[in-house]
Protein backbone atom coordinates (compact mmCIF):
# COMPACT_ATOMS: atom_id res chain seq x y z
CA UNK A 1 0.00 0.00 0.00
CA UNK A 2 1.51 3.36 -1.00
CA UNK A 3 1.17 6.62 0.87
CA UNK A 4 -1.68 7.83 -1.35
CA UNK A 5 -3.86 4.88 -0.42
CA UNK A 6 -2.91 4.82 3.23
CA UNK A 7 -5.43 6.11 5.76
CA UNK A 8 -5.41 6.41 9.53
CA UNK A 9 -8.44 6.00 11.77
CA UNK A 10 -9.66 9.35 13.03
CA UNK A 11 -10.18 9.13 16.79
CA UNK A 12 -13.55 10.66 17.64
CA UNK A 13 -14.49 8.99 20.89
CA UNK A 14 -17.76 7.95 19.24
CA UNK A 15 -18.06 4.38 18.04
CA UNK A 16 -21.48 4.07 16.41
CA UNK A 17 -24.45 5.90 14.94
CA UNK A 18 -26.35 5.55 18.20
CA UNK A 19 -23.59 7.22 20.21
CA UNK A 20 -24.31 10.62 18.67
CA UNK A 21 -28.01 10.62 19.52
CA UNK A 22 -28.71 13.62 21.74
CA UNK A 23 -25.10 14.70 21.89
CA UNK A 24 -24.55 18.46 21.99
CA UNK A 25 -22.64 20.37 19.33
CA UNK A 26 -19.99 21.39 21.86
CA UNK A 27 -19.47 17.91 23.31
CA UNK A 28 -19.17 16.38 19.85
CA UNK A 29 -16.51 18.94 18.92
CA UNK A 30 -14.60 18.08 22.10
CA UNK A 31 -14.85 14.37 21.31
CA UNK A 32 -13.41 14.82 17.82
CA UNK A 33 -10.47 16.79 19.20
CA UNK A 34 -9.86 14.33 22.03
CA UNK A 35 -7.65 12.09 19.92
CA UNK A 36 -4.97 14.77 19.59
CA UNK A 37 -4.71 15.14 23.35
CA UNK A 38 -3.90 11.51 24.10
CA UNK A 39 -0.36 10.28 24.52
CA UNK A 40 0.79 13.77 25.58
CA UNK A 41 -0.48 15.21 22.30
CA UNK A 42 1.80 13.12 20.09
CA UNK A 43 0.39 11.91 16.78
CA UNK A 44 1.74 9.96 13.82
CA UNK A 45 3.95 11.75 11.34
CA UNK A 46 3.57 11.58 7.59
CA UNK A 47 6.90 11.38 5.78
CA UNK A 48 8.49 13.41 8.54
CA UNK A 49 6.03 16.33 8.63
CA UNK A 50 4.63 17.00 12.07
CA UNK A 51 0.88 17.43 11.90
CA UNK A 52 -0.12 17.87 15.52
CA UNK A 53 -1.97 21.08 16.24
CA UNK A 54 -1.15 21.30 19.96
CA UNK A 55 2.25 22.91 19.33
CA UNK A 56 0.97 25.28 16.62
CA UNK A 57 1.58 28.99 17.01
CA UNK A 58 -1.01 31.27 18.56
CA UNK A 59 0.03 34.57 16.95
CA UNK A 60 1.73 35.91 13.83
CA UNK A 61 5.39 37.06 13.86
CA UNK A 62 4.35 40.71 13.37
CA UNK A 63 1.10 42.66 13.89
CA UNK A 64 -1.03 43.95 11.05
CA UNK A 65 0.25 46.97 9.10
CA UNK A 66 -1.97 50.08 9.41
CA UNK A 67 -3.97 50.99 6.30
CA UNK A 68 -5.08 54.39 7.60
CA UNK A 69 -2.69 56.41 5.43
CA UNK A 70 -3.50 54.64 2.16
CA UNK A 71 -6.28 55.33 -0.34
CA UNK A 72 -7.51 52.75 -2.82
CA UNK A 73 -9.61 55.28 -4.76
CA UNK A 74 -6.83 56.23 -7.19
CA UNK A 75 -6.75 52.61 -8.36
CA UNK A 76 -10.43 51.72 -8.28
CA UNK A 77 -12.02 54.89 -9.70
CA UNK A 78 -11.58 53.59 -13.26
CA UNK A 79 -12.88 50.12 -12.44
CA UNK A 80 -16.54 50.72 -11.51
CA UNK A 81 -18.61 47.76 -12.72
CA UNK A 82 -15.54 45.88 -13.93
CA UNK A 83 -14.02 42.53 -12.89
CA UNK A 84 -11.00 43.10 -10.65
CA UNK A 85 -8.97 39.90 -11.05
CA UNK A 86 -6.50 41.60 -13.40
CA UNK A 87 -6.07 44.76 -11.29
CA UNK A 88 -2.87 45.02 -9.24
CA UNK A 89 -3.60 46.27 -5.73
CA UNK A 90 -1.10 47.77 -3.25
CA UNK A 91 0.14 45.10 -0.89
CA UNK A 92 -1.07 47.03 2.15
CA UNK A 93 -4.63 45.93 1.29
CA UNK A 94 -3.63 42.25 1.38
CA UNK A 95 -3.48 39.79 4.25
CA UNK A 96 -0.51 37.39 4.54
CA UNK A 97 -2.30 34.38 3.06
CA UNK A 98 -2.79 32.99 -0.42
CA UNK A 99 -6.34 32.43 -1.66
CA UNK A 100 -5.51 28.70 -1.52
CA UNK A 101 -5.06 29.07 2.23
CA UNK A 102 -8.29 31.05 2.47
CA UNK A 103 -10.08 28.10 0.83
CA UNK A 104 -8.52 25.81 3.45
CA UNK A 105 -10.47 27.74 6.09
CA UNK A 106 -13.55 25.83 4.92
CA UNK A 107 -12.12 22.98 7.00
CA UNK A 108 -12.04 24.84 10.34
CA UNK A 109 -15.23 23.10 11.49
CA UNK A 110 -14.55 19.66 10.02
CA UNK A 111 -15.99 18.09 13.17
CA UNK A 112 -19.41 18.83 11.66
CA UNK A 113 -18.65 16.52 8.72
CA UNK A 114 -17.47 13.87 11.17
CA UNK A 115 -20.74 14.28 13.05
CA UNK A 116 -22.79 13.92 9.84
CA UNK A 117 -20.93 10.70 9.02
CA UNK A 118 -22.17 9.20 12.31
CA UNK A 119 -25.81 10.28 12.06
CA UNK A 120 -28.30 7.62 10.92
CA UNK A 121 -31.16 9.93 9.90
CA UNK A 122 -30.78 11.65 6.47
CA UNK A 123 -32.61 14.82 7.56
CA UNK A 124 -30.31 15.16 10.58
CA UNK A 125 -27.34 14.67 8.26
CA UNK A 126 -28.64 17.43 5.99
CA UNK A 127 -29.00 19.73 9.01
CA UNK A 128 -25.38 19.12 9.95
CA UNK A 129 -24.15 19.54 6.38
CA UNK A 130 -26.06 22.82 6.16
CA UNK A 131 -24.41 23.98 9.39
CA UNK A 132 -21.03 23.07 7.88
CA UNK A 133 -21.81 25.02 4.71
CA UNK A 134 -22.56 28.11 6.83
CA UNK A 135 -19.54 27.59 9.10
CA UNK A 136 -17.28 27.40 6.03
CA UNK A 137 -17.76 31.12 5.38
CA UNK A 138 -17.79 32.24 9.03
CA UNK A 139 -14.06 33.04 9.10
CA UNK A 140 -14.70 35.90 6.64
CA UNK A 141 -16.39 37.95 9.37
CA UNK A 142 -14.42 41.25 9.69
CA UNK A 143 -11.79 39.94 7.24
CA UNK A 144 -11.37 43.03 5.06
CA UNK A 145 -7.89 42.16 3.78
CA UNK A 146 -7.52 40.62 0.33
CA UNK A 147 -5.69 37.27 0.10
CA UNK A 148 -2.82 37.08 -2.39
CA UNK A 149 -3.79 35.85 -5.85
CA UNK A 150 -2.20 32.40 -6.23
CA UNK A 151 0.43 31.99 -8.92
CA UNK A 152 -0.27 29.45 -11.64
CA UNK A 153 0.84 26.06 -10.31
CA UNK A 154 0.92 27.22 -6.68
CA UNK A 155 -0.17 24.58 -4.16
CA UNK A 156 -1.07 24.24 -0.51
CA UNK A 157 -1.31 21.17 1.68
CA UNK A 158 -2.55 20.69 5.22
CA UNK A 159 -2.99 17.63 7.38
CA UNK A 160 -4.80 17.90 10.72
CA UNK A 161 -4.74 14.79 12.86
CA UNK A 162 -7.03 16.30 15.49
CA UNK A 163 -9.78 16.93 12.93
CA UNK A 164 -8.99 13.82 10.90
CA UNK A 165 -8.37 15.18 7.40
CA UNK A 166 -5.74 16.12 4.85
CA UNK A 167 -6.10 18.63 2.02
CA UNK A 168 -4.31 19.55 -1.20
CA UNK A 169 -5.12 22.54 -3.42
CA UNK A 170 -3.65 23.88 -6.65
CA UNK A 171 -4.05 27.01 -8.77
CA UNK A 172 -5.09 25.35 -12.01
CA UNK A 173 -5.79 28.45 -14.12
CA UNK A 174 -4.62 32.06 -14.08
CA UNK A 175 -7.04 33.72 -16.51
CA UNK A 176 -9.67 33.09 -15.35
CA UNK A 177 -8.25 32.42 -11.86
CA UNK A 178 -9.43 28.98 -10.75
CA UNK A 179 -8.41 27.26 -7.51
CA UNK A 180 -9.09 23.53 -7.08
CA UNK A 181 -9.03 21.68 -3.76
CA UNK A 182 -9.50 18.14 -2.48
CA UNK A 183 -9.80 17.13 1.18
CA UNK A 184 -10.30 13.63 2.50
CA UNK A 185 -10.88 11.96 5.82
CA UNK A 186 -7.91 10.14 7.33
CA UNK A 187 -10.36 7.40 8.25
CA UNK A 188 -11.93 7.10 4.81
CA UNK A 189 -15.24 8.61 5.95
CA UNK A 190 -15.63 11.54 3.54
CA UNK A 191 -14.23 13.47 0.59
CA UNK A 192 -14.72 17.23 0.18
CA UNK A 193 -13.69 18.90 -3.06
CA UNK A 194 -14.40 21.65 -5.54
CA UNK A 195 -13.05 24.43 -7.72
CA UNK A 196 -13.58 28.13 -7.05
CA UNK A 197 -13.50 31.01 -9.53
CA UNK A 198 -13.91 34.21 -7.45
CA UNK A 199 -15.21 37.09 -9.58
CA UNK A 200 -14.62 40.49 -7.97
CA UNK A 201 -16.47 43.65 -9.03
CA UNK A 202 -16.21 47.22 -7.80
CA UNK A 203 -19.50 49.13 -7.45
CA UNK A 204 -18.34 52.58 -6.36
CA UNK A 205 -18.52 52.17 -2.57
CA UNK A 206 -18.16 48.39 -2.32
CA UNK A 207 -16.39 45.36 -3.75
CA UNK A 208 -18.53 42.31 -4.44
CA UNK A 209 -17.14 38.78 -4.64
CA UNK A 210 -19.10 36.14 -6.51
CA UNK A 211 -17.65 32.71 -5.62
CA UNK A 212 -18.37 30.84 -8.84
CA UNK A 213 -17.84 27.11 -8.63
CA UNK A 214 -19.41 24.01 -7.12
CA UNK A 215 -18.50 22.43 -3.79
CA UNK A 216 -19.04 18.69 -3.31
CA UNK A 217 -19.17 16.72 -0.06
CA UNK A 218 -19.25 12.93 -0.26
CA UNK A 219 -20.21 11.01 2.88
CA UNK A 220 -18.88 7.63 1.90
CA UNK A 221 -20.43 5.50 4.64
CA UNK A 222 -23.93 6.52 3.57
CA UNK A 223 -23.05 6.70 -0.16
CA UNK A 224 -24.29 10.27 -0.26
CA UNK A 225 -23.11 13.32 -2.19
CA UNK A 226 -24.07 16.91 -1.42
CA UNK A 227 -23.35 19.90 -3.68
CA UNK A 228 -23.70 23.66 -3.23
CA UNK A 229 -22.16 27.04 -4.06
CA UNK A 230 -21.19 29.73 -1.57
CA UNK A 231 -23.10 33.04 -1.16
CA UNK A 232 -22.01 36.42 -2.48
CA UNK A 233 -19.68 38.44 -0.25
CA UNK A 234 -19.55 42.25 -0.22
CA UNK A 235 -17.00 44.55 1.43
CA UNK A 236 -18.54 47.97 2.03
CA UNK A 237 -16.86 51.39 2.33
CA UNK A 238 -13.69 50.57 0.40
CA UNK A 239 -13.31 54.30 -0.33
CA UNK A 240 -14.69 56.09 2.74
CA UNK A 241 -15.83 54.98 6.18
CA UNK A 242 -15.34 51.85 8.23
CA UNK A 243 -14.96 48.62 6.24
CA UNK A 244 -17.60 45.98 6.93
CA UNK A 245 -18.71 42.72 5.35
CA UNK A 246 -22.02 41.10 4.51
CA UNK A 247 -22.88 37.88 2.72
CA UNK A 248 -26.07 37.43 0.77
CA UNK A 249 -27.79 35.22 -1.76
CA UNK A 250 -29.45 31.82 -1.91
CA UNK A 251 -27.44 28.67 -1.23
CA UNK A 252 -29.07 25.42 -2.34
CA UNK A 253 -27.66 22.20 -0.90
CA UNK A 254 -28.76 19.06 -2.75
CA UNK A 255 -28.43 15.47 -1.51
CA UNK A 256 -28.09 13.66 -4.83
CA UNK A 257 -28.70 10.27 -3.21
CA UNK A 258 -31.96 10.91 -1.31
CA UNK A 259 -33.38 13.90 -3.18
CA UNK A 260 -33.47 15.98 0.01
CA UNK A 261 -32.74 19.66 -0.43
CA UNK A 262 -31.79 22.53 1.87
CA UNK A 263 -32.39 26.12 0.73
CA UNK A 264 -30.58 28.78 2.76
CA UNK A 265 -31.19 32.49 2.32
CA UNK A 266 -28.22 34.62 3.40
CA UNK A 267 -30.06 37.89 3.96
CA UNK A 268 -28.70 41.26 2.89
CA UNK A 269 -28.40 43.96 5.52
CA UNK A 270 -31.46 45.96 4.43
CA UNK A 271 -32.17 49.60 5.18
CA UNK A 272 -32.42 49.28 8.95
CA UNK A 273 -29.92 46.49 9.51
CA UNK A 274 -32.37 44.05 11.10
CA UNK A 275 -31.24 41.20 8.85
CA UNK A 276 -27.48 41.82 9.00
CA UNK A 277 -25.66 38.44 8.95
CA UNK A 278 -28.93 36.51 9.21
CA UNK A 279 -29.40 33.14 7.54
CA UNK A 280 -32.80 31.49 7.22
CA UNK A 281 -33.95 28.45 5.28
CA UNK A 282 -35.57 25.06 5.29
CA UNK A 283 -34.99 21.39 4.48
CA UNK A 284 -37.45 19.56 2.25
CA UNK A 285 -37.53 15.87 1.38
CA UNK A 286 -37.85 14.46 -2.13
CA UNK A 287 -41.65 14.87 -1.96
CA UNK A 288 -41.06 18.61 -1.30
CA UNK A 289 -42.44 18.42 2.22
CA UNK A 290 -40.74 20.86 4.61
CA UNK A 291 -39.10 18.84 7.37
CA UNK A 292 -37.42 21.58 9.39
CA UNK A 293 -36.44 25.24 9.39
CA UNK A 294 -32.85 26.40 9.89
CA UNK A 295 -32.07 29.89 11.17
CA UNK A 296 -29.32 31.92 12.80
CA UNK A 297 -26.38 34.12 11.82
CA UNK A 298 -23.29 33.09 9.88
CA UNK A 299 -21.26 35.13 12.37
CA UNK A 300 -22.66 33.40 15.47
CA UNK A 301 -24.66 30.17 15.37
CA UNK A 302 -27.25 28.07 13.53
CA UNK A 303 -30.37 26.39 14.95
CA UNK A 304 -33.09 24.06 13.64
CA UNK A 305 -36.76 23.89 14.60
CA UNK A 306 -39.90 22.28 13.17
CA UNK A 307 -41.76 24.40 10.56
CA UNK A 308 -45.01 24.84 12.51
CA UNK A 309 -43.22 26.20 15.57
CA UNK A 310 -41.17 28.55 13.39
CA UNK A 311 -44.21 29.96 11.55
CA UNK A 312 -46.07 30.51 14.82
CA UNK A 313 -43.11 32.38 16.26
CA UNK A 314 -42.74 34.45 13.08
CA UNK A 315 -46.39 35.57 13.14
CA UNK A 316 -46.05 36.62 16.76
CA UNK A 317 -42.82 38.44 15.99
CA UNK A 318 -44.42 40.35 13.09
CA UNK A 319 -47.27 41.59 15.29
CA UNK A 320 -44.85 42.88 17.90
CA UNK A 321 -42.37 44.37 15.43
CA UNK A 322 -44.62 46.82 13.54
CA UNK A 323 -44.20 49.68 16.01
CA UNK A 324 -40.44 49.10 16.28
CA UNK A 325 -40.02 49.41 12.50
CA UNK A 326 -41.98 52.67 12.42
CA UNK A 327 -39.81 54.07 15.21
CA UNK A 328 -36.59 53.12 13.35
CA UNK A 329 -37.84 54.86 10.18
CA UNK A 330 -38.43 58.08 12.14
CA UNK A 331 -35.01 57.90 13.86
CA UNK A 332 -32.94 56.93 10.83
CA UNK A 333 -34.07 59.53 8.29
CA UNK A 334 -32.43 59.59 4.87
CA UNK A 335 -29.56 57.47 3.60
CA UNK A 336 -25.94 58.46 4.06
CA UNK A 337 -24.54 59.33 0.63
CA UNK A 338 -20.94 59.31 1.79
CA UNK A 339 -20.61 55.80 3.19
CA UNK A 340 -22.67 52.67 3.73
CA UNK A 341 -22.54 52.64 7.51
CA UNK A 342 -22.89 49.28 9.18
CA UNK A 343 -25.91 49.27 11.53
CA UNK A 344 -24.87 49.90 15.12
CA UNK A 345 -27.62 47.73 16.60
CA UNK A 346 -26.93 44.07 15.92
CA UNK A 347 -29.29 41.90 17.92
CA UNK A 348 -28.14 38.39 18.73
CA UNK A 349 -30.11 35.40 17.47
CA UNK A 350 -33.43 35.03 19.31
CA UNK A 351 -33.68 31.31 20.00
CA UNK A 352 -37.13 29.85 19.37
CA UNK A 353 -38.26 27.44 22.12
CA UNK A 354 -37.79 23.83 21.02
CA UNK A 355 -34.85 24.62 18.74
CA UNK A 356 -31.74 22.43 18.43
CA UNK A 357 -28.28 23.98 18.22
CA UNK A 358 -26.44 22.89 15.07
CA UNK A 359 -23.27 25.00 15.24
CA UNK A 360 -21.74 27.84 17.21
CA UNK A 361 -18.73 29.88 16.07
CA UNK A 362 -15.46 29.46 17.97
CA UNK A 363 -14.03 32.41 19.89
CA UNK A 364 -11.27 34.34 18.17
CA UNK A 365 -8.01 35.07 19.97
CA UNK A 366 -7.96 38.25 22.07
CA UNK A 367 -5.40 39.86 19.74
CA UNK A 368 -7.25 38.88 16.55
CA UNK A 369 -7.79 42.52 15.47
CA UNK A 370 -4.01 43.00 15.36
CA UNK A 371 -3.66 39.78 13.32
CA UNK A 372 -5.92 40.63 10.34
CA UNK A 373 -8.92 39.30 12.33
CA UNK A 374 -7.62 35.75 11.88
CA UNK A 375 -9.11 32.84 13.79
CA UNK A 376 -6.89 30.45 15.75
CA UNK A 377 -7.15 28.01 12.84
CA UNK A 378 -6.14 30.69 10.31
CA UNK A 379 -3.12 31.85 12.32
CA UNK A 380 -1.45 28.46 11.93
CA UNK A 381 -2.04 28.05 8.17
CA UNK A 382 1.18 29.75 7.03
CA UNK A 383 3.39 28.42 9.82
CA UNK A 384 6.64 26.95 8.53
CA UNK A 385 8.15 24.68 11.16
CA UNK A 386 11.84 23.70 11.17
CA UNK A 387 12.51 20.88 8.72
CA UNK A 388 9.24 21.33 6.86
CA UNK A 389 10.74 23.25 3.93
CA UNK A 390 12.60 20.24 2.57
CA UNK A 391 9.50 18.05 2.68
CA UNK A 392 6.84 20.30 1.16
CA UNK A 393 6.28 20.60 -2.57
CA UNK A 394 8.42 23.53 -3.83
CA UNK A 395 5.18 25.20 -5.00
CA UNK A 396 3.61 25.33 -1.50
CA UNK A 397 2.27 28.73 -0.35
CA UNK A 398 4.38 28.61 2.80
CA UNK A 399 7.48 29.01 0.62
CA UNK A 400 6.17 32.06 -1.23
CA UNK A 401 8.55 34.94 -0.36
CA UNK A 402 6.14 37.91 -0.65
CA UNK A 403 3.59 36.39 1.73
CA UNK A 404 6.37 35.36 4.13
CA UNK A 405 7.84 38.90 4.12
CA UNK A 406 4.44 40.47 4.79
CA UNK A 407 3.76 38.05 7.63
CA UNK A 408 7.10 39.08 9.15
CA UNK A 409 6.15 42.76 8.90
CA UNK A 410 8.59 43.66 6.09
CA UNK A 411 6.21 45.48 3.74
CA UNK A 412 8.91 46.88 1.41
CA UNK A 413 10.40 43.45 0.79
CA UNK A 414 6.92 41.95 0.39
CA UNK A 415 6.02 44.53 -2.27
CA UNK A 416 9.26 43.95 -4.19
CA UNK A 417 8.86 40.17 -4.06
CA UNK A 418 5.24 40.38 -5.18
CA UNK A 419 6.26 42.47 -8.19
CA UNK A 420 9.14 40.07 -8.98
CA UNK A 421 6.89 37.00 -8.83
CA UNK A 422 4.23 38.61 -11.03
CA UNK A 423 6.86 39.56 -13.61
CA UNK A 424 8.30 36.02 -13.48
CA UNK A 425 4.83 34.63 -14.13
CA UNK A 426 4.26 36.99 -17.07
CA UNK A 427 7.63 36.03 -18.58
CA UNK A 428 6.81 32.32 -18.24
CA UNK A 429 3.46 32.85 -19.94
CA UNK A 430 5.10 34.70 -22.86
CA UNK A 431 7.68 31.94 -23.20
CA UNK A 432 4.98 29.26 -23.34
CA UNK A 433 3.06 31.27 -25.94
CA UNK A 434 6.21 31.65 -28.05
CA UNK A 435 6.93 27.93 -27.89
CA UNK A 436 3.23 27.05 -28.30
CA UNK A 437 3.48 25.08 -25.08
CA UNK A 438 0.29 24.73 -23.04
CA UNK A 439 0.37 24.76 -19.25
CA UNK A 440 -0.16 21.35 -17.64
CA UNK A 441 -1.68 21.10 -14.18
CA UNK A 442 0.10 18.75 -11.79
CA UNK A 443 -2.43 17.41 -9.30
CA UNK A 444 -5.86 18.14 -10.81
CA UNK A 445 -7.44 17.56 -14.20
CA UNK A 446 -10.56 18.89 -15.87
CA UNK A 447 -13.49 16.53 -15.89
CA UNK A 448 -17.21 16.24 -15.26
CA UNK A 449 -18.65 16.43 -11.77
CA UNK A 450 -20.46 13.06 -11.52
CA UNK A 451 -23.31 14.57 -9.50
CA UNK A 452 -24.04 17.87 -11.25
CA UNK A 453 -22.83 17.04 -14.76
CA UNK A 454 -20.97 20.37 -14.90
CA UNK A 455 -17.30 20.92 -15.66
CA UNK A 456 -15.07 20.61 -12.61
CA UNK A 457 -11.44 20.10 -11.59
CA UNK A 458 -10.91 16.63 -10.13
CA UNK A 459 -7.99 15.41 -8.03
CA UNK A 460 -5.64 13.06 -9.89
CA UNK A 461 -4.11 11.60 -6.75
CA UNK A 462 -0.46 11.03 -5.96
CA UNK A 463 0.38 14.23 -4.13
CA UNK A 464 1.09 12.56 -0.81
CA UNK A 465 3.56 10.16 -2.44
CA UNK A 466 5.83 13.24 -2.24
CA UNK A 467 7.45 12.88 -5.65
CA UNK A 468 7.97 16.53 -6.56
CA UNK A 469 10.87 16.39 -9.01
CA UNK A 470 8.81 17.68 -11.94
CA UNK A 471 7.14 20.58 -10.12
CA UNK A 472 7.47 23.99 -11.82
CA UNK A 473 9.80 26.71 -10.53
CA UNK A 474 7.33 29.50 -9.74
CA UNK A 475 9.12 31.30 -6.89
Amino acid sequence: MNNEDEFYDAVTGLDSDESCEGISEASFKDAVAEGAQKNNGSVPQENGIRTRRISCRTSLPAPMFSRNNFSVWSILKKCIGLELSKITMPIVFNEPLSFLQRITEYMEHTYLIQKACLQSDPIERMQTVAAFAVSAVASQWDRTGKPFNPLLGETYELKCEDQGFRLISEQVSHHPPVSAFHAESLGGDFAFHGSIYPKLKFWGKSVEAEPKGTITLEILKHKEAYTWSNPFCCVHNVILGKLWIEQYGTVEIVNHSTGDKCVLNFKSCGMFGKDLHRVEGYIQDKSKKKRCVIYGKWTECMWSVDPQTFEGHKKSDRRGGADTKKQKQEETGGENDESDDMPEVQESVAVIPGSTLLWRISSRPAHSAEMYNFTNFTIMLNELEPGMEGLLAPTDCRLRPDIRAMENGNMDEASKEKERLEEKQRASRKERARDQDEWSTRWFQQGTNPYTGSQDWLYRGGYFDRKYTDCPDIY
